[in-house]
């Protein structure tokens, strides 16, 4: 059975498995294991609400966490129904290389990809 929490997190963000393998190697160069990816939406940017994607080794009241492949992924819980069914990938190709989020929330973005609305 589970938590309202675990129903939470998997109904919030996706990791997929490229993009696990990437952070759990840039946690590794970090060398430190009390880190976890944290995933935020923000006010900012040229369509009204930006991405944030960091390491943080803070818990907040209400974060919602779901882990992948050893990967712990944390989304507050004002961000959380913004980032609904999101999937975030990593690419690392000629034309793209980073991490991408493809949100079915947002409802456009601006040219420069950087913020949505």
């Amino acid at each position: 059975m589970t938590t309202p929490t675990e129903t939470q997190a998997s109904q919030a963000v996706v990791l997929t498995d490229i993009a696990a393998t990437k952070v759990k190697a840039l946690l590794e160069q970090e060398g430190r294991d009390d880190l976890r990816l944290r995933i935020a939406v923000q006010p900012g940017g040229c369509s009204g609400l930006r991405y944030q994607l960091f390491f943080d080794e803070r818990s907040l009241d209400g974060d919602v966490v779901e882990g992948y492949d050893g990967v712990e992924v944390v989304v507050d819980r004002m961000s959380a129904p913004y980032l609904s069914g999101a999937t975030i990938d990593f690419a690392d190709r000629i034309d793209a290389q980073g991490f991408t989020i493809d949100n079915p929330n947002a409802q456009g973005s601006c040219a420069c990809g950087d913020s949505f609305h």
